[in-house]
């Protein structure tokens, strides 16, 4: 793996493609033997009131207001989605007692979207918002929401982009965006390597390159004898 990594810094582009392929053959391997990346599990048990109660005034205890519009929720259902509503209604915020929170920082359509995933468990992400429910989605911890994010804007990973997609992963600590980062860049070095920013790209992903790899190789393998 070091010597793969230490090939791909190289300047000579025929060493460099054949360590992008290498590594891309490795990927592809210990992808078939081994789940790709999963939320972790909740520390609590998830409680999901159902569509029937998403922005529903019945038995509601809290409101927000977002762009001067009211959210109706239901703290019981907030408490069990993340450490950060945890954190809003069980420790020392003013939020604790409060019955109307205003959100100053999220556009309503990425809330009520937001609010949506917390109380079913599922939502369609489009493209169109993924970026901006990411960002949503990392500030109140909810990282199932995040990889459905990150699934969406990895399908818009190309050429032109992929170094600011990098960059949004490396904002907002996304995983699995930024792995898929890196297997594009490996995947593309045709593509890439033309590129006058190519050297820079692959020095700014060889620490995460090495961490994705190293990951990828010592997680427990998966058959199908295993229960």
């Amino acid at each position: 793996l070091e010597l793969l990594l230490e090939i791909l810094q190289s300047t000579n582009l025929k060493y460099q493609k054949d360590s992008s392929l290498a590594l891309c053959k490795v990927a592809s391997k210990v992808s078939s033997l081994s789940p790709v990346d999963a939320a972790p599990p909740s520390p609590t048990p998830q409680v999901y009131l159902g569509e029937k109660f998403v922005n529903n005034p019945t038995l509601s205890d809290v409101t927000f207001l977002v762009e001067g519009k009211t959210f109706y929720a239901h703290r019981i259902c907030l408490l069990a989605s993340s450490d950060a509503f945890r954190a809003m209604f069980d420790g020392g915020y003013r939020e604790r007692e409060a019955k109307n929170i205003e959100i100053p920082n999220i556009r309503w359509d990425v809330f009520e979207l937001m609010m949506r995933y917390i109380y079913t468990g599922s939502v369609d992400v489009t493209l169109d918002i993924a970026q901006d429910l990411l960002r949503a989605a990392d500030q109140y911890l909810l990282e199932g929401l995040k990889r459905l994010c990150e699934y969406a804007i990895a399908q818009d990973i190309s050429v032109e982009n992929v170094s600011l997609m990098f960059d949004l992963s490396e904002a907002f600590n996304a995983l699995s965006l930024r792995h898929s980062c890196i297997l594009f860049i490996l995947e593309n070095f045709d593509k890439l390597s033309i590129m006058p920013w190519y050297c820079q790209l692959i020095q700014r992903i060889l620490r995460e390159t090495r961490s994705y790899f190293v990951r990828a190789l010592t997680r427990p393998v998966h058959t199908e004898l295993q229960q």
